[in-house]
């Protein structure tokens, strides 16, 4: 599976910057927030937000056309939703680390996959949910066999790949832009897959470190 992603050249030409570790679980169990995800995400809302993290998302979006302020980058909508909502346990833990570390983090069920996660620049004729919407030619997003799977980069998911609480096997994809370093995009998937592991003890996880000709 994580051999197969793909993030195609014409995004490293819009961001060089750009990286993405992907990491798969195998064998989750998720369940409703509980006391343990509920204290993650209150600690993760009390940190201050790194400001300088979210603008460089902001400025990625103007380089496809799309308006940050309308189609906000995930992690910039999460900040202005502090204290963190709840969801489940899983979302939970990847809502935690988004914003402790200010990057953007999607989250899909492999159930509901089709092939491999592909980040491209949109044609304008892939199919996509109708509450999505169909995205603009030149747009930044994830794509399967399928269809769409997150329009503009990360700005919102489609429905059929959302992590709920039967999911059992997931994809999640901590997305980097400077001035984060890729030290910290490996402190952020670390502390993920910590997370995750406390959820589940006997999940099985793999990562892979997705950067321009690798």
């Amino acid at each position: 599976m994580l051999d197969d992603i793909r993030v195609d050249e014409a995004i490293f030409q819009l961001r060089p910057d750009f990286a993405c570790l992907a990491i798969t679980a195998y064998g989750l169990r998720n369940g409703p927030t509980d006391e343990r995800s509920r204290a993650w995400l209150e600690e993760a809302s009390a940190r201050p937000v790194q400001a300088e993290k979210i603008e460089s998302w902001r400025e990625a979006y103007k380089t496809f056309g799309a308006k940050p302020s309308r189609t906000r980058p995930s992690v910039d909508a999460l900040t202005r939703r502090l204290p963190l909502p709840e969801i489940n346990q899983v979302v939970d833990a990847y809502n935690t680390i988004s914003v402790k570390h200010c990057l953007p983090i999607g989250g899909e069920d492999l159930g509901h996959y089709e092939g491999a996660a592909r980040l491209v620049v949109a044609t304008g004729e892939e199919a996509s949910e109708e509450a999505l919407g169909t995205p603009e030619p030149g747009e930044v997003i994830w794509r399967d066999d399928v269809g769409v799977t997150c329009r503009r980069w990360n700005w919102r998911q489609v429905a059929r790949t959302r992590i709920t609480e039967e999911t059992t096997d997931a994809l999640f994809l901590l997305e980097r832009l400077e001035p984060l370093s890729m030290e910290e995009l490996k402190e952020a998937g670390e502390e993920l897959v910590d997370l995750l592991s406390k959820l589940s003890p006997d999940v099985r996880i793999v990562t892979r470190l997705i950067t321009s000709g690798n």
